[in-house]
């Protein structure tokens, strides 16, 4: 099938190279000519497991990209992977969507052929319905279009995985003939596939989001009070994991949860339910919650460190978690903001994500090793779970007082203390 992706970003960069994958001729149009260029050399603008070999195996060949609408009017669907970054008052900001829908509203205007619009960005339930069908419509001049909600459910550093081996495909739309024609770009696949209505689809996208970022915030809950009783929150929560109706996954304490999905899908469902009169208690718990988990490491600091001014802290580990190079949400970001409020000098070292959190923090020290970052430094805050990390030891006699401090359970070594263990 012939398939058009708007949007070159995580979500829609892995899609097209899936897709691709599976047999089918893909467009992407993205407006930012230099992921363009990119994209069309094989070169994946964002670092993600698996999509390189992708692009190397495909762009050029099923694969394309360019800034017009142009391949929209001959594609059989189009998949509307946009971004929905939160608004102010923390509701999903729909703009991009809005302007990609009049786009290809207008590029199938003097087309004939049957097409179905597939919306996988994440909105709130009623978007497809209430904005994007009409506003496609309304720039088409057509009715006989097909549409449908495909949310995606992919963990960065694991996208490409988890694009070729999900717990389920999920397709919403009013129309069985646009349902059936989404089911059908995924042949190959072995997956359940959950057929609902529009605005159902969109739910359970934000509901599974917010369910995954409660079991964070209540392990990291529990594991506070653990620490203040001496117990070790990991036993505790391997013993809770074995019970099959809670499972295992997101019950690692540690400083909370980042990126770019989990803190503004739970801001815009909390939204939502304000704006349709209900008060969600716990989904706004679960966001105070990881608000204030990464600032209680800075809070152990200055137990064990005393006054920051002047200090050198080495913090390890930028991005939001390990396997990617993105920094949005990373819970680093708000330590670091305290170590510097508190007159520290921060020494800081990722693997991957040194070039995006350059652009936050421009003004801080950034290594090219961990051994650099630590060497004659007061403290040590390890921020992100990157396996590299777990073999650090003599690294730390580096440091002029041996005061480590973990966010994220991975190190083996000897001194060293948990935010929550």
């Amino acid at each position: 099938m012939k398939i058009a992706v708007i949007g070159g970003g995580y979500v829609g960069l892995v899609t097209a190279a899936c897709f691709a994958h599976l047999g089918h001729e893909v467009s992407v149009v993205e407006v930012d000519a230099g992921k363009v260029r990119a994209i069309n050399a094989g070169e994946p603008p964002i670092y993600e497991e698996g999509l390189e070999e992708l692009l190397t195996v495909h762009a050029g060949k099923t694969l394309a990209a360019g800034t017009g609408y142009g391949p929209v009017a001959d594609a059989d669907l189009s998949f509307i992977c946009v971004g929905t970054p939160p608004a102010g008052d923390g509701s999903a900001d729909l703009s991009y969507i809005t302007a990609a829908c009049r786009s290809i509203g207008e590029a199938l205007r003097s087309g004939k052929k049957t097409h179905t619009v597939v919306v996988k960005s994440t909105v709130p339930p009623g978007t497809t319905e209430n904005l994007v069908v009409p506003t496609v419509r309304e720039a088409s001049g057509r009715d006989d279009l097909g549409f449908a909600m495909n949310p995606e459910f992919l963990r960065e550093g694991k996208a490409v995985d988890d694009f070729l081996h999900p717990d389920r495909i999920v397709i919403g739309s009013a129309d069985p003939a646009a349902r059936e024609s989404v089911a059908a770009v995924y042949r190959g696949i072995d997956a359940p596939v959950v057929r609902t209505g529009t605005t159902a689809a969109e739910m359970i996208k934000y509901a599974s989001n917010a369910l995954l970022a409660t079991k964070i915030s209540y392990t990291n809950e529990i594991g506070n009070l653990c620490k203040r009783l001496g117990i070790d929150v990991y036993e505790v929560m391997q013993g809770v994991g074995l019970d099959k109706r809670v499972s295992p996954h997101f019950l690692n304490a540690g400083a909370g949860f980042g990126g770019s999905c989990f803190p503004k899908d739970v801001a815009a469902l909390i939204h939502l339910a304000e704006r349709q009169g209900e008060d969600p208690v716990l989904l706004q718990s679960v966001m105070e919650v990881n608000r204030r988990q990464p600032l209680r490491m800075v809070g152990i600091l200055k137990e064990r460190v005393g006054d920051l001014n002047g200090k050198r802290i080495a913090v390890l580990g930028l991005a939001f978690k390990d396997g990617t190079d993105d920094v949005r949400e990373s819970r680093a970001i708000p330590v670091i903001e305290a170590l510097l409020e508190g007159g520290a000098a921060v020494a800081a070292y990722d693997p991957l994500a040194v070039p995006n959190m350059r652009r936050v923090f421009p003004q801080i020290e950034y290594c090219a090793g961990a051994a650099e970052a630590l060497a004659g430094a007061d403290a040590c805050l390890l921020m992100t779970e990157w396996p590299e990390f777990s073999c650090l030891d003599g690294e730390f006699d580096l440091m002029k007082s041996r005061v480590v401090i973990e966010g994220r359970r991975v190190l083996s070594c000897d001194g060293k203390e948990g935010i929550c263990w």
